[in-house]
Order: C-alpha cells, then structure tokens, then sequence
C-alpha cells in the first residue's frame, strides 16, 4: 500500500463532551454533530487521550514535536515554537510529503516563528477573528471575507484540489473556533435555545474539598464570565452576591448557546472535507484526524476555560479514520498523550519515529488503532501546567499523575519565570481523586488516611514519570528555575497589551 496521506484536524477548546459520538453521560451536552460522529462510526473514538498542558500554545507545540513543554520550550500563551526541536512536518517534508497549515498557529508572531517546512501556509495572527479575519501567509497579510472556520476549509479543500497527485500529503486544518468570545455563524443561531440545554451536574459544585489555589481560580461561569462576551446585557436583578444561582444558570444557558453554534459550524465543515475527500477518490487511503487542543469546562464545576487537571479539561478529543487499516466503529480506552501524536503519524507515513523524530517523547500508538494488545503499553500519563497565578485566570501551577482508577495533582505554587506567571509563591497543596467512586472528581481524598498507601504509591509513580521524561520536579523557592530562552520583555508586553483589553473580574 501507498504511503498514507494525513489530514489533522484540529479545533481549539472543543470538550468531548460537546461531541455527540461521545455518548450521553454525566459531562455531555445535548448537541449533535453528525460529521463528527461519522468519523467514530468509519473509525476509531479514542476515549482516554489527554494533552500534557491544558492551555493553547503548548498543546500545539506538543502535538508538532511530540515533546513536553519543558523540552520544546513553549510553556504558556506568550511563548514562541523554539526550531531547535524539529517537528513532524519538517520530517515528513525531508521524506517527500506535501505539507500545508492552515487556520490557527498561535506560536508565534515574529518572523523566526513563523510556520516552517510547510509548502503552502495561511494563518490567523493571534486568535485570529471569526468573522473577516485577517490572514498571515509567505506572500503577506490580507483580510479575508467570510467566516472563519468555513474560510479555513476553502483554504484546504483547494489546496487538495491544486496538490501534485504523484505525492503523498500532510494536512493540517487548524480552526478557531470554539474559542471565545464565542460569535456563530449566521446560519446557526437559531440552534439551541436559551432553557434548552440540559445543565451538568456539577454546575453548583462548592469546591469545599478542593486546595486554596483552585478555590481561587477566576472562571466561574456567574462570578468571571462577562456578559459582553454572551452578546447580552445582564438584567440588573441578577447582580449581587444574594442572586449568584440564578446569575448562574442565566449566563450557563447563553454561553452553552453561543458554544455549540460555534461547534455546529465545525461540523458541517468536516462533513465539507470529508466528501471532497471522497470525491477526489482519497478516502480509502486518507488518515483523519479529528481533535481538539485540549478540553474545556462548559459549566461543569461551575467553571469555563481549561488549565486545570481535572478530565473536562484534562481529556481531548479524538476521532481517527483510515479505512485500509483501522477497523470501523471500534473504540480504544487505553491512555495516550498529545506527545504520542508525533510518533503515531510518523509510523503511519512508514517512518521510524525512533530514528526520524529522536528529540520525542511520545511512543505511537498505530498498533492501539489496529485494534492489536499492547502488553506494556503506559498505565499512567504526566501532566504539567506551568503558567501560574496567569493575570487573567489566576491558575497555579502544578503537575500530577493520571491512571485509570486515581488521579493525584500537586499545585507546587511557584511561576518559575514563565512569561505570564507571577512570581507570587503559594502553599504546596495535593489533590487526590478516586475515580472509580468519584468519576465527577468533587471529593478531593488526599489527607484521607484510608487513601495513604494509594498516595505513596502515586507519588512514587509521579516521581518516574518526572524521572523518564527529564522533568525537574519543584522543590521549593530554591528550585533552580528553567532557562527559558524566549522570556523576553516582548512576551511580558503582550501580557500587558492583553490585560488592558480584558473585562474586569465579576463584570455583568
């Protein structure tokens, strides 16, 4: 068989309990993606795949490097993709791959962190708008009319159309949405009304057993959500502390409504792609890859946004097709990484990960897709968030261990000199979950005697895990701190031109 072509999907906060192939549990909304959900009925649902850093930037440079932030250098928002770490494009060019990129970059602006080894490449400056957003290519900048995740697949569909048929290609289809502030395209805002939208579980969840750093977190729905952003004007009998559960469910309803409008426009493009695939006579040996950076809060916990450990934001995504090899409708639940992405998409291309990619960290997980036993595949993932006490969500930082039964977090309270961290010190606090008993993650069991020896146990797990990927754990303030090359006045400057244009904390 031919060498496969790869098209890489890639959506940005997208839960996968906004994906209606992903069932009705307790996290699901009550939106439906049918295109989506074609890609699980042709192919695999991943349901245990996890980034290694909850935020935009890093997720990115995980899946391009197959490596952890701490390697590829892109720790928080305001870093820029360090070259000296190759990428999967880069190796996949060297080996007579097409490559293109269109969508979303978010690695930086400068002209050293521009796209590379890609052939053809057009991409939104920052975010990037929703509508008539301003575009980045190797020839210049021009404002494209339209609406963005529709203008990123024309992009890709004729560059498929225009491609050299003689050669396999790499594909990357990156959108916005639905990344706030959250504008739908006009043929979707008639869907999911406002008191239609079933409310999770845990909308009213009191964080009694969380650590002090988490309870401090700014992105509760009712408190840090600003109505400007939900195209509302708060009624003003909704305001004060006295009137916070209805505030809740207000803003919980608009927000719901204004995200999966922006999800439905995602879907309908996928379907897009996927039947010009079909047409060009590509989809047999095509692998479709369809994820999202990592997860996002839609109300659970009371939260929105991401950064934090716990699964809503914790888990990403994942939709595989490659119908010569992957068998249809099957489903996978052993635990794989962002950083796995690299290796996995090497060996489908019929490289040697080990060999072409040496600077990765992730191992392919290609035999898991076959539906094949795995004997010593990892029973854990590692996870690191660095960006502490950031000055708009004000998350710490901390890192932690994820099995299948247990999750245990420590916030290690330090910014170690990430752009955007602060420098204040917190308390070391530990989190600890049972996920078998408490699959919604609301009873935080660390100092529970009955969970001692699980606690040992993970810590030492936590410990290896720090060890095989060569990351430094925190050992206090005289924790020697990274040697961040891109910490330069440029990033703190971004940091500062952003907090002026950011709604205050508790505005209506």
């Amino acid at each position: 068989m031919s060498r496969p072509n790869i098209v890489f999907v890639m959506s940005d906060d997208h839960a996968a309990h906004a994906i209606s192939a992903y069932g009705n549990g307790t996290r699901s909304t009550v939106n439906n993606t049918p295109h989506l959900d074609r890609l699980a009925q042709e192919g695999v649902r991943m349901d245990a795949t996890y980034c290694t850093n909850s935020i935009c930037s890093p997720s990115r440079a995980s899946i391009l490097t197959g490596t952890y932030s701490h390697v590829n250098g892109v720790a928080s928002i305001w870093t820029e993709i360090d070259y000296r770490v190759p990428t999967i494009a880069e190796v996949l060019q060297d080996a007579g791959y097409q490559t293109a990129l269109f969508g979303k970059w978010h690695l930086g602006e400068q002209p050293e962190s521009a796209p590379r080894n890609f052939d053809a490449w057009r991409v939104f400056p920052g975010q990037g708008a929703y509508v008539d957003p301003l575009m980045i290519g190797p020839d210049g900048a021009e404002t494209v009319p339209g609406y963005a995740t529709d203008i990123v697949t024309d992009q890709s569909i004729d560059w498929i159309r225009q491609r050299d048929t003689e050669r396999p290609f790499l594909l990357l289809v990156h959108h916005k949405a639905p990344h706030r502030p959250w504008v739908p395209d006009e043929k979707h805002k008639h869907l999911y009304p406002v008191g239609s939208i079933p409310e999770p579980s845990t909308l009213f969840d009191d964080h009694s057993t969380r650590s002090q750093a988490v309870r401090g977190v700014h992105m509760s729905v009712a408190d840090d959500l600003a109505a400007e952003e939900l195209n509302e004007k708060l009624p003003d009998e909704l305001r004060g502390p006295e009137n916070r559960e209805a505030r809740m469910r207000w803003k919980y309803q608009r927000y719901l409504r204004d995200y999966l409008q922006c999800v439905q426009s995602i879907d309908d493009n996928v379907g897009r792609l996927l039947d010009v695939l079909d047409e060009e006579g590509l989809s047999e040996n095509t692998v479709v890859v369809y994820t999202s950076d990592q997860g996002f809060f839609l109300g659970d916990h009371g939260w929105f946004d991401k950064r934090l450990m716990f699964d809503e934001s914790l888990q990403m995504p994942m939709l595989i097709r490659w119908p010569s090899v992957i068998p249809a409708g099957s489903t996978c639940d052993d635990m794989v990484t962002n950083v796995d992405f690299a290796a996995t998409f090497l060996e489908m291309a019929g490289l040697d990960a080990a060999s072409a990619l040496p600077t990765s960290q992730g191992r392919s997980f290609l035999p898991l897709l076959r539906g094949e036993e795995v004997p010593d595949w990892p029973d854990a993932v590692y996870y690191r968030y660095w960006e502490h006490d950031d000055p708009i969500h004000h998350a710490p930082a901390h890192y932690g261990v994820r099995t299948k039964d247990y999750k245990l977090i420590h916030y290690y309270g330090a910014g170690l000199g990430v752009p955007g961290s602060s420098d204040r010190l917190f308390e070391s606090e530990w989190e600890l979950y049972d996920l078998q008993k408490d699959p919604a993650e609301l009873t935080n069991v660390a100092d529970d005697p009955a969970y001692a020896e699980t606690r040992a146990a993970l810590t030492t797990r936590l410990t290896e895990l720090q060890a095989h990927y060569a990351d430094l754990p925190y050992e206090g303030p005289s924790t020697p701190a990274p040697s961040w090359s891109w910490a330069d006045n440029k990033a703190l400057s971004q940091v500062a031109t952003y907090l002026k244009n950011l709604p205050e904390r508790g505005q209506a």
